[in-house]
């Protein structure tokens, strides 16, 4: 029999590979030998909410971060599950506990923004995308993120130029294309708008 080391490994490569339904099934093989191991609860919770199985993975990252309180992925992970659950008031408090633990990780930062986007909390996001970006300048989906809460706060300049820094490191980014658009059409720019919107539907372009 493989010892749980190697179960986690290769766990972890159809993880990776997004074989959710055979990574599952071995995380799963691993807690019936050991119940207390926090990371592999946490891997469990990303697969199964992959799969949609939302209170399955709430259930998981809540296991985890009760063998490992201090753990931010799992507190991150449960913020993402409730979020799509759209408990946002509870998701925000995970990614802040989260960000507690590990003040660094933009994509907590992030998510964090998108949640507070969600509630029309448009200040407060603001400054959590700019944190991310801080962090992490290229990355693209906080640059988009960040110009959504800056055209709602009336900042069209601002937007324009957050969305053209997201397609400049993501030139495929299909939402970004659509909202820089929009962004050109407000500003009364249509003809720019409409190449935005073909290239929105096609980003290959």
């Amino acid at each position: 029999t493989e010892n749980p080391a190697q179960l986690f490994g290769r766990a972890v490569q159809f993880h990776q590979a997004g074989q959710f339904n055979e990574a599952g099934a071995l995380y799963q093989r691993i807690l019936d030998i050991n119940p207390d191991l926090a990371e592999v609860h946490c891997n469990l919770g990303s697969v199964q909410n992959n799969l949609g199985d939302n209170a399955a993975a709430e259930r998981s990252h809540r296991r985890a971060i009760a063998l490992k309180p201090g753990y931010a992925d799992a507190h991150g992970n449960l913020g993402n599950v409730l979020s799509d659950l759209g408990r946002l008031d509870e998701a925000i408090a995970c990614y802040r506990q989260a960000l507690t633990h590990n003040p660094e990780d933009a994509n907590i930062h992030n998510s964090l923004g998108s949640a507070l986007q969600k509630l029309d909390r448009h200040g407060e996001a603001i400054a959590s995308f700019e944190a991310a970006l801080a962090l992490k300048p290229g990355f693209a989906e906080a640059h988009g993120n960040l110009g959504i809460s800056l055209k709602e706060t009336d900042r069209p300049a601002g937007a324009l130029a957050s969305y053209q820094r997201a397609l400049a490191l993501r030139p495929d980014f299909a939402e970004a294309h659509c909202n820089l658009g929009n962004a050109l059409k407000d500003l009364g720019r249509l003809d720019d708008a409409a190449a935005c919107y073909r290239r929105a539907r096609s980003p290959s372009v």
